[in-house]
């Protein structure tokens, strides 16, 4: 019954920031939460991940640049890109896990809709 609904994307220049958000209708059940993107050709990669204990795993391509994070309160988790580059233009999708994720998963249980995100050179 877990729903998952991503906004935020959008299009921005090269360096530019954006803040995905992810809103868990039906948080029953949810271990841990994610973010994951698939561009045009491209094979879906994850981007990043948090535990219930809020343990964080980060692809190599965005550390340092991307954050994420979550609010219980209001079954939310956000994703905080910036120093956007044009490479990190995809559909990005939120995604649930009701087992701990032990990095980045590809096998998650729930999937959102995907929002998308565009940056311009």
């Amino acid at each position: 019954q877990v729903q998952l609904v991503e906004s935020g994307g959008g299009s921005v220049q090269a360096g530019g920031s954006l803040r995905l958000s992810c809103v868990a209708y039906g948080y029953w059940g949810i271990s841990c939460m994610g973010w994951f993107r698939q561009a045009p050709g491209k094979e879906r990669e994850g981007v990043a991940t948090i535990e219930l204990d809020g343990t964080t795993t980060y692809a190599d391509s965005v550390k340092g640049r991307f954050t994420i994070s979550k609010d219980n309160a209001k079954n939310t988790q956000y994703l905080q890109m910036n120093s956007l580059k044009p490479e990190d233009t995809a559909m990005y999708y939120c995604a649930a896990n009701y087992d701990y994720c032990h990095g980045i998963p590809y096998n998650m249980n729930v999937w959102g809709k995907g929002t998308l995100v565009t940056i311009s050179s």
